[in-house]
């Protein structure tokens, strides 16, 4: 399941501008997106993308972790702390919020056999070669 692949912003880091619109801009007029922990993204707004158009800072995806391969990605989810849109959307579906869960009760070698699985499966996708598709230069945006 592609869920558990989700389990790779775990490592990592992102620029603000990857997700800067929850911070200043969720729905055009301003706002920060509802979803986001009020207290995290003050931090954020205060001590790393202090501006809406910072496109050189990042920011570790996984606080206090952001090098080692674990769950803590997973906990930082049901604090409404994971960075992107993408990855509070994991916990809006009451499938993919169980699916926390469990893993959460599980141990940590039943998540490594599990993001393994989904690598593998990721894998099996077929890729657009040619014509049918791109190498993007920026992965967010289709070049132009």
């Amino acid at each position: 399941m592609l869920f558990f692949f989700s389990g790779a912003h775990t490592i990592g880091v992102s620029h603000c501008s990857s997700f800067s619109n929850r911070l200043y801009n969720f729905t055009g007029v301003g706002d920060q997106d509802p979803a986001l922990n009020t207290q995290y993204a003050a931090n954020l707004k205060a001590n790393k993308c202090k501006t809406p158009t910072d496109n050189t800072t990042i920011v570790e995806m996984d606080p206090g972790s952001v090098r080692t391969f674990d769950l803590s990605y997973y906990t930082l989810l049901l604090k409404r702390r994971g960075l992107f849109q993408s990855d509070a959307a994991l916990t809006t579906s009451s499938t993919t919020y169980n699916y926390i869960h469990q893993l959460l009760k599980g141990s940590l070698q039943n998540f490594y056999d599990e993001f393994g699985k989904s690598m593998e499966k990721m894998g099996r996708a077929n890729v657009k070669t040619g014509s049918a598709g791109e190498i993007r230069k920026q992965c967010s945006v289709v070049n132009s």
